[in-house]
């Protein structure tokens, strides 16, 4: 089984409320398991989590703030991943210009 932690250790770790935790789950944010009527969340998506904890928290950006926050930079990793995509390309079509194999 994958490594997990409880909502509940989750408050109590760090200092959150209940409410923000699942507030995250419902708007998507966050994916968790449930066991038992206990909500999990995967260790792998704890950086996510304290990013969202500490932007909320730190920086007091709201839940809607977040989102879009989100989904802008789920949108430039998309759009990093494309450009190096046609660099690559753009590449491999001036090397064999320069070969003279155009």
């Amino acid at each position: 089984m994958s490594e997990r932690i409880s909502r509940e250790e989750l408050v109590k770790i760090y200092n959150i409320e209940v409410t923000f935790f699942d507030e995250l789950v419902d708007s998507g944010l966050l994916n968790v398991e449930m066991e038992n009527e206990i909500r999990y969340l995967m260790y792998e998506d704890l950086p996510s989590f304290e990013r969202f904890a500490n932007w909320h928290y730190d920086l007091e950006i709201n839940l809607p703030g977040l989102e879009v926050i989100h989904e802008m930079l789920r949108k430039m990793e998309d759009l990093k991943q494309k450009n190096r995509e046609l660099m690559s390309k753009l590449s491999a079509i001036s090397d064999k210009y320069e070969e003279g194999s155009f």
